[in-house]
């Protein structure tokens, strides 16, 4: 498995922490508590969040042929719930 790592500037860190948590809630086992959460898509591939005043921290596990898709899925679905604040940087490395 590979892991990467993403800081990414937002104000609005911890509402999409709870927004990406509740939309893929339906699909995926989920958990999430305050700033932090985690879905676990199955065979290996999760996202880890946890957000603070200045910046969401986003990690995401994959096996290595598939963490650019994952990285990819996982920014596309948090820059459409940041529609009013702009496209979100993602500063991706690996862990």
């Amino acid at each position: 498995m590979t892991s990467s790592n993403a800081h990414v500037p937002t104000p609005m860190a911890e509402r999409y922490v709870r927004q990406l948590c509740s939309h893929w809630g339906h699909r995926f086992a989920v958990t999430q508590e305050g700033p932090a959460g985690t879905i676990d898509f199955g065979d290996g591939k999760s996202c880890a969040l946890e957000a603070n005043d200045s910046e969401l921290h986003v990690a995401v596990t994959a096996p290595e042929g598939e963490i650019e898709r994952m990285q990819q899925v996982v920014a596309e679905h948090l820059n459409r719930f940041a529609h009013r604040e702009g496209e979100l940087t993602f500063d991706w490395a690996r862990a």
